[in-house]
């Protein structure tokens, strides 16, 4: 379980986040959405330790990502698919991660093969978004973690590809493991996400089932608007 408790953060006088609480429970996936600029991110990177919180926790299972032995056996996360050597290849890329957090890399070529990088050769710095997408998605399973964390990852995928992340991120999902994931398709969201957390300014908008988040004849975009309307 991911939990946040008063979580908030600073830059100078701005809060990117603000005293914002609530918690990702396995078994289903989670939307997190708001607008540009909602600390969406933000969020995301604290959970992760990539920043220190102001005030507040981000835990996972009980315990600060810093804290936790071998962390990509717990925690999945892609926040910046593009943030990879661009001169290794998707195999030589796991392979470093793998050891990095003492990994057998018997999984790496089933997860290429899984997200179809399989017979990709060429260095990652002359693959598109969407390849690098799929290689972050690879690297976020590669200790077979039960929280994934995952910013944007349809992002740069065609419609197939987005739909063979939507059937992932709900198989892992079935399989009783926490799925945080933030996206900007509300309709994607709208028959992905099982539970929808809305943040605007750093502030909790709803935290809700998307079933009891959407109403009679609006779609998920209009009443997300309409929730948000008041504090983007």
């Amino acid at each position: 379980m991911i939990e946040i408790a008063g979580l908030t953060k600073r830059f100078g006088r701005d809060r990117a986040v603000d005293d914002l609480s609530f918690e990702v429970h396995p078994g289903r996936v989670t939307g997190f959405l708001g607008p540009n600029g909602a600390g969406k991110t933000t969020t995301m990177r604290l959970i992760v330790g990539l920043e220190r919180p102001t005030a507040g926790r981000a835990l996972v299972d009980g315990l600060p990502y810093q804290k936790i032995d071998k962390p990509l056996t717990r925690v999945g996360a892609l926040l910046d698919a593009a943030a990879v050597h661009g001169g290794r290849r998707a195999d030589q890329h796991l392979r470093w991660l793998a050891a990095s957090n003492g990994l057998s890399r018997d999984r790496i070529a089933p997860l290429l093969e899984r997200v179809g990088l399989g017979g990709v050769r060429k260095r990652i710095g002359v693959y598109s978004l969407g390849m690098k997408q799929r290689l972050g998605i690879a690297a976020a399973l590669l200790g077979d973690p039960p929280v994934l964390i995952l910013d944007e990852p349809v992002n740069g995928l065609d419609a197939e590809g987005v739909k063979w992340t939507r059937d992932l991120l709900r198989s892992l999902a079935a399989e009783g493991r926490t799925v945080l994931v933030s996206s900007h398709l509300m309709s994607e969201m709208a028959i992905t996400a099982d539970h929808l957390i809305v943040i605007a300014r750093g502030r909790l908008v709803a935290d809700v089932p998307t079933a009891e988040f959407v109403r009679p004849g609006m779609s998920l975009e209009d009443v997300y608007l309409e929730a948000v309307g008041g504090m983007s």
